[in-house]
C-alpha cells in the first residue's frame, strides 16, 4: 500500500487473531510495528517471530488502565521515536442473557472496548499534535455497530459507542491531519470463534446468513486496516468500511417475502 513503509505503527490486543494478522500486515508493508498484548506473552512472541523483519517491539498493557496506556506509549515512543498509525484492536465479549448480564462482566467489557479506544486515542492524538504530520486512527469495530446481536448487549453497546468516537474524532481533528476511520468486520475465523468453526454444522449455520457464503480469513481483514492506514485513503474520514461479504444488506431479504412476491 503507497505510504507504509517505515511507518510506526502500534496495534493493540496484536498477540493473535485479526490483531495478530494486522500486525502481520503492517510488518509486511515495511512498517515498525509494536505488538501490544495483554496476557498473552506466548501469542505476542509469535507475532514477532512471523512478522517480517523490521524494529517491532512487544510491549504489555491492559488498555482499560490509563497508567498502562501512558506507559505503552511512552515505550512505544522510547523504540521508534514517533508513531504514525493507532490500531485499536483489543476487544472482548461476555455472552449471556441480558437479564442475567452481571454488572461487573458489563463494565468490564466496556473498559476494555470502548473506554481501551478512548485511551489511546488520546495519546495517540497528543503526539500527532507536538510533531508535524499528522496521524491515522483506526478502530476495530464490528458489524454489531448496527445490527443488534442477542445475549450480547455490552458488546452491542460498545461497538455503537466506537461509531460514534470515530466520528466524532474525526470530525474535530479533520483539520489537523488526523484521520480516523474504523473496520466493521462479519464473521471471521479466528480463534474466539472456534466454537463454530470446528462444528460442521454450527459453521454452516453461520455462513447460512452471509450472501457471499462464507467466513472471511484474519488476513482479510487486515487488509482493509492497510487501505484506510494508506495514503491510498487519504481523503477518507470518520467512516467505517463494512468487511463484513454481505451481511449488512440485510440477507434476509434475498428473497422478496415482505412484499409477497
Amino acid at each position: 500500500m503507497e505510504g507504509l513503509k517505515n511507518k510506526h505503527v502500534l496495534v493493540t490486543g496484536a498477540s493473535s487473531g485479526i490483531g495478530q494478522a494486522i500486525a502481520l500486515r503492517f510488518a509486511r508493508e515495511g512498517c515498525n510495528v509494536a505488538i501490544n498484548y495483554r496476557s498473552d506473552r506466548k501469542g505476542a512472541e509469535q507475532t514477532l517471530k512471523s512478522a517480517r523483519p523490521g524494529r517491532h517491539v512487544i510491549i504489555q498493557a491492559d488498555v482499560s488502565r490509563e497508567e498502562d496506556v501512558t506507559r505503552m506509549f511512552a515505550e512505544a515512543l522510547s523504540a521508534f521515536s514517533r508513531l504514525d498509525i493507532l490500531i485499536n484492536n483489543a476487544g472482548i465479549q461476555k455472552p449471556s442473557p441480558s437479564e442475567d448480564l452481571d454488572a461487573a462482566d458489563y463494565d468490564r467489557v466496556l473498559d476494555v472496548n470502548l473506554r481501551g479506544p478512548f485511551l489511546c486515542s488520546r495519546e495517540a492524538i497528543r503526539h500527532f499534535l507536538s510533531r508535524p504530520g499528522g496521524g491515522v486512527i483506526l478502530n476495530n469495530s464490528s458489524v454489531h455497530q448496527i445490527i443488534p446481536k442477542p445475549k450480547y448487549l455490552s458488546y452491542s453497546i460498545t461497538k455503537g459507542g466506537l461509531d460514534n468516537l470515530t466520528r466524532t474524532l474525526a470530525l474535530e481533528y479533520a483539520g489537523r491531519g488526523i484521520r480516523v476511520n474504523a473496520v466493521g468486520p462479519g464473521a471471521v475465523i479466528t480463534p474466539i470463534n472456534n466454537a463454530w468453526i470446528h462444528d460442521p454444522k454450527a459453521k454452516a449455520e453461520v455462513e447460512s446468513h452471509i450472501p457471499m457464503g462464507r467466513a472471511a480469513s484474519a488476513g482479510e481483514i487486515a487488509s482493509v486496516f492497510a487501505f484506510l492506514a494508506s495514503d491510498e485513503a487519504s481523503y477518507i474520514t470518520g467512516q467505517t468500511l463494512y468487511a463484513c461479504g454481505g451481511l449488512t444488506l440485510y440477507p434476509e431479504f434475498r428473497t422478496a417475502w415482505s412484499s409477497g412476491e
